[in-house]
């Protein structure tokens, strides 16, 4: 992102409408999301009050995205999510969020070429995968700290034995995108 003083300022006033101070012009959520899409950092006030709305705006900007049938937030991911409030581990998510997005956006253009000419274009199942990994580890994390709590869910898989070597690691990558490739060739055959 960029710095504090490089922000656009926009103003949301009483009537919902959205004015981007740096353009003079209104805008609808449509536009926020373009400009965080293109990295356009901007920070959001309510015209009355002078609070800071920003997450407001981002989370608002997510739902209508969500709303279109754009589905990228798993229902499990966001149930945990919810769960998350008012528990002692509320401090910890933000910080391991960001991180993880973090850290997704930095490698996701050598993942995907790799995957790409590793398996084709459907070899996104794998992702999909180290994401379901990477989610039973942070649960697993979890429950280290919170060790007298009732499970959350029966329906998470318990996490994988860690492989001897970095070799068993990447052949069960392998076997775990080849079983996804053949159940997505199964479900396009019915």
């Amino acid at each position: 992102m960029t710095k504090k003083s490089d922000q656009t300022v926009i103003k949301k006033y009483a009537n919902r409408r959205l004015y981007n101070t740096g353009t003079s012009t209104y805008v609808t959520l449509e536009d926020l999301s373009e400009m965080v899409k293109a990295d356009d950092d901007f920070v959001v006030f309510d015209a009355k009050s002078g609070a800071d709305i920003t997450r407001s705006v981002l989370t608002q900007i997510i739902f209508e995205h969500e709303n279109k049938g754009q589905n990228l937030l798993p229902i499990a991911f966001l149930r945990q999510l919810i769960r998350f409030y008012d528990d002692s581990m509320q401090t910890l998510v933000p910080s391991y969020l960001e991180f993880a997005m973090q850290n997704l956006t930095n490698d996701q253009d050598a993942l995907r070429k790799q995957l790409t000419d590793s398996f084709g274009n459907s070899a996104f199942g794998a992702m999909e995968d180290h994401v379901r990994r990477n989610t039973d580890m942070f649960e697993n994390a979890m429950k280290m700290f919170m060790p007298f709590s009732q499970p959350v869910s029966d329906t998470t898989q318990p996490a994988p034995e860690k492989p001897a070597n970095e070799l068993d690691t990447l052949k069960d990558q392998i076997a775990d995108m080849q079983k996804k490739i053949s159940e997505l060739a199964d479900k396009n055959r019915d």
